[in-house]
């Protein structure tokens, strides 16, 4: 590769290093990277109407294959949009790189049109972010920048000046990478401990995180033993919830079922794998008195950090069970299990009839009767992206995970208009799989170009939109704090006409008892379409367990909002779990 210039060897590396294509919008000082795609075969730039939708697609990318994901932005605005994205997929661990182009470099720090600092800017979402100063010293910046988006899971950006793009390298340092990464195995110490802590509870409950991915078995098999309920945050419920005999729900601000009561009951809780960031929802007395508090993670960084430990061990979670479980003693009661399975199906049973009964009369539709159709309708192996709001509600309680299926949103930053550009990224990397954003108005609203992306890709997406002419969630902020909802309600937009106008079929949908059929024909028409419910706009949900302040000031300011939601085929779940408690 020699006289090559640094762009193109950038655009051949990442091409032999398996990146298929990289989102962004093209001009101004990503030019000579753009144009270096042009003339490499086996891989595509991939035009977005916003470079903030190319990170979140990107992100997307990485969270479904687990490699490296590819987005840019030229200098100055072009790379400043990309920065909600890069947040999202840098607090989720998705390997992704970004280049960030720069104005020419003599021109750096001379107040020079669109300069910014990215190198500064872009440091708190990212492990990785320097500088490139010459065509050479990018060889050695894009090896490091690459490895380590890979190794610590998450988003490296390498600034790359104009004119730096232009000079001509010799050649890689090196094009091999450490992809196979290892697992990190506990010390025996803290597994023996773990191993009399679990011996000396009488109750134990386990609380699973998106870190029992491949512990699946592990932790039914640590429950079975020690009859221990399981619990999950929403990042856990794709992996662990199916065919779940000990499921108890879920904790949180999405919350449902028994796992709150759970976690406070139990003598010893045991955290897997999870960062879950709302200790008010956590025990939090620590050694003190009320449960125990253990905590396994191969991030060493997250241990204790939400709430006192009364033991830390590091390690991948699989191997700390595998690990431990030989040790221990097989408990033979299972009353407080029997105890939180029943909680649970009555938990469940209490709220479903208020969002059940007469559901197909109501109008405006009920969401929960949306998402519910959703369910039932969509494919065994379907890709959901859920909304910040409360779609990510709608899809907590009504998406059933299989093993197959993956719902993700923006769990961990927590934006609006995640949904749509992350489908984009799902279906540009998966065209044959069944795609759906579950979208809220308000963040298509705010995205809504990207339905031009949609269009222009031909990108196979369904966007099932939620059209409550309202932000649902920050009216629901304001209820409970007592506060008088104000604009959070808006005018109602039909977004069926605005898809239509720029070529992507859609359906308005306002008649709940044609829901189902209309909905079918959308999910199994070609390409994209865009499905635009009318929805309650006074269908809010409350978590299973708040404060009595967050009561009074809910009472004060909305007596009208019915609280805690529905479960879809949960309560079906619970019920069978309360039959066939496991021995």
């Amino acid at each position: 590769m020699a006289g090559t210039t640094f762009a193109q060897l950038l655009v051949t590396q990442l091409r032999d290093l398996g990146v298929e294509r990289i989102y962004g919008v093209v001009g101004d000082s990503l030019n000579p990277i753009v144009d270096a795609i042009r003339t490499t075969d086996g891989i595509d730039w991939v035009h977005v109407r916003n470079e903030e939708a190319g990170a979140f697609a990107a992100g997307a990318e990485a969270r479904l294959t687990g490699k490296l994901a590819v987005c840019a932005g030229s200098c100055g605005p072009g790379n400043t949009h990309l920065i909600q994205g890069l947040f999202d997929a840098h607090r989720d661990g998705a390997p992704v790189l970004a280049i960030a182009s720069h104005i020419p470099s003599p021109k750096i720090g001379t107040g020079f049109f669109q300069e910014t600092h990215p190198e500064a800017m872009f440091r708190e979402c990212s492990h990785f972010c320097e500088m490139v100063n010459s065509g050479e010293h990018g060889t050695t910046l894009l090896h490091t920048a690459i490895q380590t988006a890979v190794a610590k899971r998450g988003v490296s950006v390498l600034v790359v000046p104009g004119d730096v793009a232009d000079e001509r390298v010799a050649g890689a340092l090196t094009n091999n990478l450490a992809t196979e990464l290892g697992r990190v195995q506990p010390a025996a110490g803290p597994v023996g401990r773990l191993a009399e802590m679990i011996d000396a509870a009488d109750t134990v409950t386990l609380f699973a995180g998106a870190g029992v991915r491949e512990a699946r078995e592990e932790t039914l098999a640590l429950a079975e033993r020690v009859k221990a309920p399981i619990g999950h945050a929403f990042g856990g419920k794709e992996w662990i919830q199916y065919d779940n005999p000990f499921d108890v729900g879920m904790s949180g601000l999405l919350g449902y079922g028994a796992c709150y009561e759970a976690m406070h009951e139990a003598d010893l809780v045991i955290l897997l794998g999870t960062d879950f960031p709302y200790s008010e929802f956590l025990p939090q007395e620590g050694s003190r008195k009320g449960p125990r508090l253990v905590q396994i993670d191969a991030d060493a960084s997250r241990l204790g950090r939400r709430a006192p430990l009364d033991l830390a061990v590091h390690g991948d979670v699989a191997l700390t069970l595998q690990a431990v479980l030989p040790l221990l003693q097989k408990k033979k009661s299972n009353s407080f299990l029997k105890k939180m399975l029943k909680q649970h199906h009555k938990a469940l049973s209490g709220v479903v009839a208020a969002y059940t009964k007469n559901v197909e009369r109501m109008r405006p539709i009920h969401p929960e009767f949306v998402a519910a159709t959703l369910d039932d309708l969509a494919a065994e192996d379907a890709v959901f992206t859920v909304d910040t709001g409360m779609c990510n509600v709608w899809g907590a309680r009504y998406i059933t995970p299989n093993g197959k299926r993956r719902v993700f949103g923006s769990w961990h930053h927590g934006t609006m208009a995640n949904a749509l550009p992350q489908a984009i990224g799902a279906a540009m990397t998966f065209p044959d799989r069944q795609v759906i954003s579950m979208s809220g108005d308000g963040g298509l609203g705010m995205l809504m170009g990207e339905l031009l992306t949609v269009k222009l890709h031909q990108a196979p997406v369904k966007i099932v939109v939620f059209n409550n002419a309202s932000l649902g969630m920050v009216k629901l902020e304001m209820l409970v704090e007592g506060i008088p909802d104000h604009e959070t309600d808006h005018e109602q937009v039909d977004f069926a006409a605005i898809a239509a106008a720029v070529g992507i079929p859609s359906v308005r949908i306002t008649d709940p008892k044609k829901l189902k059929k209309q909905m079918a024909q959308a999910l199994a028409s070609p390409g994209p379409v865009l499905i635009d419910v009318v929805t309650d706009p006074d269908a809010l949900s409350m978590p299973p367990h708040i404060t009595s302040q967050q009561i009074r000031g809910f009472a004060t300011a909305s007596t009208k909002v019915l609280l805690g939601g529905g479960v879809g085929k949960m309560l079906d779940m619970a019920a069978s779990n309360l039959r066939n408690i496991p021995r």
